[in-house]
């Protein structure tokens, strides 16, 4: 199978018109902004109903740890770690809260998962 043609390429930058825009006073730009159903600000409300995913990379980065080392030494799966870093998937509910464990007390549980002989 040739893939040359199954992603689109373009040679030339996407032109918009701005003069619309431009044209607009700042007022008109933020109600133009809050017309939008897909871009609402997050109200607080919203916000108190999100739930918080512990960054992984940052803890991760944190500690000092490559991601095989931090894999091993909190026994997560290598190719779930790089899911979790790069997007491709969220935490559930279990692991959000191993990592904010693994955040807050590192030391604690690596010792539980590795205890000394």
């Amino acid at each position: 199978m040739n893939d040359d043609n199954t992603m689109k390429t373009t040679t030339e930058p996407t032109k918009h018109d701005w003069s619309r825009f431009d044209a607009m006073t700042e007022a008109e730009r933020h109600a133009a902004a809050l017309a939008d159903p897909d871009a609402q600000p997050l109200t607080p409300e919203r916000l108190a109903r999100m739930k918080r995913t512990p960054q992984v990379r940052i803890i991760r980065r944190a500690l000092g740890l490559s991601q095989e080392d931090f894999a091993a030494r909190f026994q997560i799966p290598l190719g779930t770690l790089r899911d979790w870093e790069q997007g491709r998937k969220d935490p559930d509910a279990a692991a959000r809260a191993y990592l904010v464990v693994i955040g807050r007390n590192p030391v604690a549980v690596s010792e539980a998962l590795h205890p000394a002989r």
